[in-house]
């Protein structure tokens, strides 16, 4: 491949990537805005029509703000790539380091936080402005610089030994460094997994036991039916940033836990938390989480492969504006594969949604064997209503970003899995959305 298809290829994957990104935004905002004015019919004794409302105007929010960080994305790459940013930085480095591995090393760093001081206005407004305005956010000034703070860190302390061993092998380790890297890759993600929840996590949040109650019973006794195991069950205080709502699995192996979000126990009732348990415990029995780290290795073993071969082609280094006098450089190749893979990976994104989308619904099948759909329900529309999650997606925008089914398209399927909780439903008159 010469330089000059390679840069009209990459040229045509942004301006493509980012038109199809926008227009996807607009149509989602637009489909959402004309449906603001009623409440599906499904969810009209649930959801009253200020939340259906305010879930739709916080959409809109989101939409723009979305918008302003794509073209921000856009513009940072090509300064750093044609407009001779990347270039500039590496010579800059190069007079200031002996070391190839430190220079390399500097660079990365240099760009990693160009590219967060960029983004840093927009999560700043995002936390004290959109979430703000539409009271989720919780985070005070002092807790955001105390996080930034702690990224940093970490970043320093996990993140460069990681990189330099990388960029060591890069340049170390023969025409297979890219076998070895990827085996140093999947052997940091697997500690990660360790570490995290013993000690990354609680850095940032306070975990504490459950207490004993319904609530704490449910869940043991849906563990056993299951035949789950897990060191603990936590509660995090999620609730010193957001109002937002959530739970999840985290660990491997002796270090797995369960972890409930404060906020989330303060507004479901034992049954709908042990409901939204088994549908967690659900991706368990199905594998999905060993499936995705699977996944991800195998990708991952094709992009370090892929950036073996790059790393010595000079097309690669001239079309995006380096200079071929900078094959084999390793960190400009690592720079350069990192900025260009995501503008060519936007086209899977529909194939690795609908993947997720099955899996939800394998999930909530799950749950319905081991609890109860009409609870799953509940605790779905409570979270749609907190969280102020539109109930109208855009169905295109859906099928290509949507990781989660629609919320009528999932209710809907939850009550045909469970035909007795269906038919229970049907004859309250009181809700509505149980006639789906």
């Amino acid at each position: 491949m010469t330089s000059e298809i390679f840069t009209a290829l990459t040229a045509s994957a942004l301006i493509f990537g980012l038109l199809a990104k926008l227009w996807l935004n607009l149509r989602q905002q637009r489909f959402v805005t004309a449906r603001r004015g009623a409440v599906p019919e499904a969810f009209a004794g649930q959801i009253d029509l200020p939340a259906h409302q305010k879930a739709a105007d916080y959409l809109c929010a989101q939409s723009r703000l979305n918008r302003a960080d794509l073209v921000l994305g856009a513009i940072l790459f090509l300064v750093l790539t044609w407009g001779g940013l990347l270039a500039w930085l590496n010579h800059f480095w190069e007079a200031q380091f002996s070391s190839t591995l430190w220079r390399g090393a500097v660079l990365i760093a240099s760009v990693a936080l160009l590219s967060m001081l960029l983004d840093l206005p927009l999560a700043a407004y995002r936390s004290f402005s959109l979430e703000a305005r539409f009271g989720f956010n919780r985070m005070t000034p002092k807790l955001f610089c105390q996080d930034l703070l702690k990224n940093t860190l970490l970043a320093i302390l996990l993140g460069l030994p990681f990189l330099l061993l990388i960029l060591w092998l890069m340049t170390a380790a023969g025409n297979f460094w890219w076998f070895y890297a990827w085996l140093v890759l999947a052997g940091f993600n697997l500690l990660m997994m360790v570490i995290y929840p013993l000690w990354i996590a609680p850095w940032f949040n306070r975990f504490t036991p459950l207490a004993p109650g319904e609530a704490r019973e449910r869940i043991e006794q849906l563990l056993k039916r299951g035949n789950f195991s897990a060191r603990a069950i936590f509660v995090m205080d999620g609730s010193r940033r957001s109002t937002h709502g959530n739970a999840y699995f985290t660990g491997f192996g002796k270090s797995r836990r369960i972890v409930f979000f404060d906020t989330l126990l303060e507004r479901l009732t034992p049954p709908q938390i042990e409901a939204v348990l088994a549908h967690e415990l659900g991706h368990f029995h199905h594998r999905h989480i060993i499936k995705r780290i699977a996944l991800i290795f195998v990708f991952s073993l094709a992009f370090f492969a892929l950036l073996g071969h790059l790393m010595y082609a000079p097309w690669f280094f001239a079309a995006l504006g380096v200079g071929a006098e900078n094959t084999g450089d390793a960190a400009l190749a690592l720079l350069l594969f990192t900025l260009v893979v995501p503008l060519f990976a936007f086209f899977f994104t529909p194939l690795f949604s609908h993947l997720s989308r099955r899996d939800e619904f394998q999930a909530d099948a799950y749950a319905v064997r081991m609890s109860s759909a009409t609870a799953l329900v509940e605790a779905l529309v409570k979270l749609y209503r907190d969280n102020a999650s539109t109930l109208t997606p855009d169905p295109l925008y859906s099928r290509f970003y949507d990781s989660h089914p629609p919320a009528s398209e999932r209710v809907a399927r939850l009550l045909s899995a469970d035909p007795a909780s269906a038919s229970a439903s049907r004859s309250d008159a009181d809700t509505p959305l149980h006639a789906v």
